[in-house]
């Protein structure tokens, strides 16, 4: 018997000794803060918009265009009409939508960096 208690507490003692000389607590550690973009990344990635809305917009035209050049040869001259007045209405539309993001970006950037100069006159 006392072989068993001895055994018991022997085998349990590295455990209360190995919790006891951990910290009690993690270390609180900060919260990291995300920068953001800066003026000129606005700028540069509402360039990047303008650019994306104006490809996007002329690969629809030209994908109305060529539908229509295709039912024009094969003597369909309503399906030609169609799909090139299709194909001119969605690359206008994302013409318009790349345009209005990528100026609001840039607007917003070159806000930023007037505030930032006019900060460090006054």
């Amino acid at each position: 018997m006392r072989f068993a208690v001895w055994f018991l507490f022997a085998s349990l003692s590295p455990v209360v000794i190995a919790a006891q000389q951990q910290p009690s607590g993690n270390p609180q550690q900060q919260p990291q803060v995300h920068q953001g973009r800066s003026p000129g990344g606005d700028v540069g990635s509402g360039a990047g918009d303008v650019g994306k809305g104006t490809g996007k917009g002329a690969g629809q035209a030209a994908e109305g265009v060529g539908k229509g050049a295709g039912d024009l040869a094969t003597l369909h001259p309503v399906g030609a009409a169609k799909n090139v007045g299709v194909g001119a209405g969605k690359g206008a539309k994302d013409i318009g939508v790349g345009a209005g993001k990528g100026t609001g970006k840039i607007a917003k950037g070159t806000g930023r960096g007037i505030g930032k100069g006019i900060k460090k006159i006054f």
